[in-house]
């Protein structure tokens, strides 16, 4: 006695929904359901594309825009905008902050990096940005004096 099976093609579901697979979408190969391809994220039941601004490259991750700005450019908006970068200073990556660090020698005044005034007697201290007197001399104001 044979027995036939027939294959029916089976419709993959968006999870819980009744709907077929969006544009711009795959099937998903462990739990079911569908996933945005690279460059569309899910909106109301449909795959839309990610509008990736001037300066800025496309992220793929299921949360956040979808895009980063370049480096030397920060989110303003949906967009990137250049980060000034004053004299005596080079861009650093951090969300937080001004996006520049002043070079050794120089420290922050606002959006400006000027030149450390050191005291006769003292010397550029660890961070670049600050002084401190050599020894045997202790600061004093903003002077370097014997003890």
């Amino acid at each position: 006695m044979a027995t036939c099976l027939t294959l029916a093609p089976i419709a993959t579901l968006a999870q819980g929904d009744a709907a077929p697979i969006p544009d711009n979408a795959q099937a998903r190969s462990i739990g079911g359901g569908w996933a945005c391809g690279p460059g569309f994220r899910e909106a109301d039941g449909a795959c839309i594309a990610i509008d990736v601004p001037e300066n800025a490259y496309f992220v793929d991750g299921s949360f956040g825009s979808g895009w980063r700005c370049e480096r030397g450019f920060r989110k303003a908006g949906e967009s990137c905008a250049a980060i000034p970068v004053p004299t005596n200073a080079y861009l650093v990556d951090t969300s937080f902050g001004p996006g520049w660090a002043c070079e050794r020698g120089f420290r922050q005044s606002g959006n400006a990096c000027v030149a450390v005034a050191v005291p006769e007697n003292a010397h550029i201290d660890y961070s670049g940005n600050d002084w401190e007197c050599s020894r045997p001399y202790r600061q004093e104001g903003e002077a370097c004096v014997l003890p």
